[in-house]
Parts: structure tokens; C-alpha cells; sequence
């Protein structure tokens, strides 16, 4: 049977006074609102948002004909790519609320093909980087306990950023280790690094701005925030490891299958 991993217990309410029912009440009403305003504003943005970048892609391959100058196309381009990042935001907005107090059902799930899977989902953000990835027992992979979606979002989210902060030649090394009754999943870069007072606040909702690691690539940096959620829902954990100039391990511990 898969055992139910949670991020959040609600507190016991058994011979609370009517005052403390009355505001674990309202606690749990202004939640629900604030997911149902991030999903209400989610799907206002997606909206528009799926125009933009459809016609951005019509107008950048030029399907109808030449479009004249060639700034035309450059500038498709750009809206384009504009889109996509303000899709991704959005996309990891959304994923911040449904997270918080997420139960997610593990089970028994093979990391070979989760990688792969992974992989796959970054072709674009591959796409014109000189970057290699280097799964290190590549088919010989344990099998983790895991919920597929929470697996995958967890390995997309790493990779995409150790391929985003690695420089141009640089190797993204993957590796998995049973120790014991977990599995830790290694994700490394060559990137430049950041200083260790800074890692606990990269894990933090909303203030990725003023750390260094953000201001070195575009975007709102919740990729590891949502790691940490997702890996914390699944009864695991993420750590990260990092120095200036060092590059970053990000490690991913699950109850091994």
C-alpha cells in the first residue's frame, strides 16, 4: 500500500476553546482563498499568455511569408522568449500554493526513466548551450519511494538549474547512492558557486531576488523552493552544498523502495 507523506498536519482540534476552533477556522478559509486567487489569477495570465506566444511563434518562422526587415523577426523572437519566462513564473506561482499543505501518495518509482523523462523536458532550455549531462550508472539506478508528478518536478527543477548556472563546456554530473534504507540523488555543476551563509535563504518562497545566486540568471528563482516543498510532501528532504567558485550539489534523499 503506498504510505501518504504530508507537508503540513493540521493541529489537533480535540478540546481546543471556541476561540481557538473559531481562528483555526479562519486560518483555513483564508488559505483556501489565497489558492483560489492564485489559481483564478494563473488562469487570467495563461490566457493571454498562450496568444502571445502561439503568434510570437507564427510571426518568428515567418509562416504567412517574409515579414521585411529583418528586425522583425529578431523581435518575435524576443517576445517569444519573453513569454515563455513569464509562463514559467506564473507556472511556479501557481505550484508555491498548491504545495503548501500538499499530501502527496508515494510509491515504489525507478529513477532511470524518471531521468530520463526529466531530460527530455529540457530540450529547450538546452537548445543552443554548450552543457553536458552525465548520468553516472546510467541504467543501473535504484528505485526510490517517490509520487511520480513530485519525482519529476523535483529532477526537472535541479537540472534546469545546474544547466542554467553551469558556464559554456561545463558537465552536469548525476549519481544515486543507497545508504541505508534512503537514496540520495546527486545533482552537480560547474557553476560559479555561492557562498554557504546564502543557501538557506535560496530555499525560501519570494526572496530570491537580493541572494546572488538569482541575479546570475533570469527569472524569480522558485525553482528550488518548490524542490524543497515537493521533496519535504514526499517524506524526504533537500540539502544543498555549495562554495564560491566550487559550483552547487544539490541532494535529493528518499526512503529507498
Amino acid at each position: 500500500m503506498p504510505r501518504a507523506a504530508t507537508l503540513a498536519q493540521a493541529p489537533p482540534t480535540l478540546g481546543a476553546s471556541p476561540v481557538s476552533r473559531r481562528r483555526l477556522a479562519r486560518a483555513a478559509s483564508l488559505e483556501d482563498q489565497k489558492r483560489a486567487f492564485l489559481r483564478l489569477v494563473s488562469h487570467e495570465l495563461r490566457t493571454p499568455l498562450n496568444s502571445i506566444l502561439g503568434f510570437s511563434e507564427i510571426l518568428a518562422v515567418e509562416l504567412y511569408g517574409p515579414l521585411g526587415a529583418p528586425q522583425y523577426r529578431e523581435y518575435a523572437e524576443i517576445i517569444r522568449g519573453s513569454g515563455r519566462k513569464l509562463l514559467l513564473l506564473v507556472n511556479q506561482v501557481l505550484e508555491i500554493g498548491r504545495l503548501e499543505g500538499l499530501t502527496l501518495e508515494v510509491r515504489p518509482e525507478a529513477l532511470d526513466p524518471a531521468l530520463d523523462a526529466a531530460m527530455a523536458s529540457l530540450a529547450d532550455d538546452l537548445a543552443g548551450r554548450d552543457v553536458n549531462i552525465r548520468v553516472i550508472g546510467v541504467g543501473q539506478m535504484p528505485t526510490v519511494q517517490a509520487d511520480p508528478w513530485g519525482l519529476g518536478t523535483v529532477l526537472s527543477h535541479l537540472l534546469r538549474n545546474a544547466v542554467s548556472f553551469s558556464p559554456d563546456r561545463g558537465e552536469v554530473r548525476v549519481r544515486a547512492e543507497r545508504r541505508g534504507r534512503f537514496v540520495e540523488i546527486f545533482i552537480e555543476d560547474d557553476g560559479q558557486g555561492v557562498e554557504p551563509a546564502d543557501l538557506p535563504r535560496l530555499m525560501l518562497p519570494f526572496e530570491q531576488g537580493e541572494n546572488a545566486l538569482a541575479r546570475r540568471v533570469d527569472g524569480a528563482g522558485l525553482g528550488l523552493p518548490i524542490c524543497d516543498l515537493t521533496c519535504r510532501a514526499m517524506g524526504g528532504r533537500l540539502t544543498l552544498v555549495s562554495a564560491p567558485g566550487k559550483g552547487m550539489v544539490a541532494v535529493v534523499r528518499l526512503r529507498a523502495a
